[in-house]
C-alpha cells in the first residue's frame, strides 16, 4: 500500500469542519454540535438568574436542571450527584483538594490538571507506574494501598482514557482494589465520555470528572459527579449554589449546551474503521513508524504515531500548512509543543517520544479528512528523506 492509496469505506458526519481544513484534534476540543450551539444561543437570548424566584428565574433553573438530568444520564448517575464546574480542570482540582483526602495516589499518565494539583496540594503523593503500552500497574497500586493507613483518607486518581494515546485504563478493577483497602477513587473521564460507554456505578468510583467541550458541547463548562455518600467542600463560597457544593451563578448557556451535547454523544460506527485504516496505511508506507499503545485497549478515535527522525513540532506545523490539524501530546494553555510526560512514563525512547503526533477523530470526521492527512504526512516524510539524502 503506497502513499497514494485512498481509504475505503463511507465517510463520517458532515463534510469537514472548515473549508479546506481537515480537523483531527478532537481530543483537544471537539467542534460544537449545531444543536448544542443552538441551545447556547437560545439560553443567551433569555434573562433570569437560576436562583431568582420569579418566572424568569424559574425558567433558568428549569434549564439548568434539565441539563443536569441529561449529563447524569450520560454516565448513569443521579442528577443530584452532578456538580457543574467551569470545566474538567476545576473538577479534577475539587476532587483532589476538596474531598478530605489526607494522601494521594495518582497514575503516571494523568492529565496535568491532576498531577500539578497533586504536587501543589501539600499532601503526600505517590505515583503508580504504567507498562510499555501505558496501562496502569494494578499490582503496584495494590502494594501502595496495602501500606497506607486504612482511615479513609487515601484518594486514588486514575483516568478512564488517556488523552495522548487513547489507552483505556482498568478503572473498575482499580476501584475494587481501593475498596478492599478502604480508599476512595477519583476518575477523570473527560476523554472517555462520548467515545465509549461510561457508567458511574459500573466503574464504582466516588468522583468522576466530565467536560462539555470534549464531546461537542461549549468550552468553559464541566462537571464533577460526586457519589451521594462522599464529601465535597466548596472551592468557591458565597451563594450556596449547586446544593452548597460550588457557589456562583451557574453558567446557564454553557450548561444548556452541555446537556444537549450529552444527549447526542456517540461516535459514528465508521470512526474506528477510519482510524484503523489510517494506521494500516502508515505501517505499509513507513515501516519505521510506530503506532504507540497499539497493544492495549484504546478509544476508537485516537492514534498516536511516532515517525523517528522528524520532530513532533515539525510534523504538526507541516501538517497545519497542508490544511490538517493534529496535536503533539496534550493541548496545553501555553500553545507550545513540549516533551510528553505520558510517553516518558511508558518508557518510550526519547527520539520516539520527540517524534510522536496524536490524531484524534470525532463526530464530523470524513474519509476525505483522513486521505488529506495521509497524503500530507507522506509528503512530509518524503521531503525529509530527500533532505537527509542530499
Amino acid at each position: 500500500m503506497g502513499c497514494n492509496s485512498p481509504i475505503g469505506g463511507a465517510g463520517v458526519g458532515p463534510k469537514g469542519i472548515m473549508s479546506g481544513f481537515a480537523y483531527l484534534d478532537y481530543n483537544a476540543t471537539a467542534p460544537v454540535r449545531p444543536e448544542a450551539a443552538a441551545a447556547v444561543a437560545e439560553a443567551l437570548g433569555r434573562v433570569g438568574n437560576p436562583s431568582s424566584v420569579h418566572g424568569a428565574g424559574r425558567a433558568a433553573r428549569a434549564s439548568v436542571e434539565q441539563a443536569r438530568a441529561r449529563v447524569a444520564g450520560l454516565v448513569g448517575a443521579k442528577p443530584s450527584e452532578v456538580v457543574f464546574t467551569s470545566g474538567g480542570s476545576e473538577a479534577n482540582m475539587a476532587a483532589l483538594t476538596r474531598t478530605g483526602a489526607a494522601r494521594l495516589i495518582v497514575s503516571a499518565i494523568e492529565h496535568d490538571s491532576v498531577t500539578e494539583t497533586a504536587a501543589a496540594s501539600g499532601l503526600p503523593v505517590q505515583t503508580v507506574p504504567v507498562d510499555g503500552d501505558g496501562v496502569v500497574d494494578l499490582a503496584v497500586l495494590d502494594q501502595l494501598l496495602a501500606q497506607a493507613p486504612r482511615d479513609g483518607g487515601t484518594l486514588v486518581s486514575l483516568m478512564l482514557a488517556n488523552n495522548e494515546t487513547g489507552v483505556i485504563e482498568p478503572v473498575a478493577a482499580a476501584a475494587a482494589i481501593a475498596r478492599r483497602h478502604g480508599a476512595r477513587l477519583h476518575c477523570d473521564a473527560v476523554q472517555a465520555a462520548g467515545k465509549i460507554p461510561v457508567d458511574f456505578n459500573d466503574l464504582d468510583v466516588d468522583y468522576l470528572t466530565l467536560s462539555a467541550h470534549k464531546l461537542g458541547g461549549p468550552q468553559g463548562v464541566g462537571a464533577l459527579v460526586v457519589r451521594e455518600v462522599c464529601a465535597l467542600t466548596p472551592l468557591v463560597r458565597g451563594g450556596g449554589q449547586e446544593q452548597g457544593r460550588r457557589s456562583g451563578t451557574e453558567n446557564v448557556p454553557g450548561i444548556a449546551g452541555f446537556g444537549i451535547a450529552a444527549d447526542l454523544v456517540g461516535l459514528p460506527e465508521a470512526t474506528a474503521a477510519l482510524r484503523d485504516a489510517w494506521e494500516a496505511r502508515v505501517r505499509a508506507a513507513a515501516p519505521e513508524a510506530l503506532i504507540l499503545s497499539a497493544g492495549a485497549p484504546r478509544l476508537p478515535n485516537t492514534s498516536c504515531v511516532a515517525l523517528p527522525g522528524i520532530g513532533s513540532e515539525t510534523q504538526v506545523m507541516a501538517l497545519d500548512l497542508a490544511g490538517v490539524g493534529v496535536s503533539a501530546g496534550a493541548a496545553c494553555s501555553s500553545g507550545k509543543v513540549k516533551a510528553s510526560r505520558v510517553l516518558a512514563a511508558m518508557g518510550c525512547d526519547e527520539t520516539v517520544a520527540a517524534s510522536a503526533i496524536r490524531v484524534s477523530l470525532g463526530w464530523a470526521t470524513t474519509e476525505d479528512d483522513m486521505n488529506r492527512l495521509f497524503a500530507a504526512w507522506c509528503a512530509l516524510r518524503e521531503r525529509m528523506a530527500r533532505r537527509k539524502a542530499g
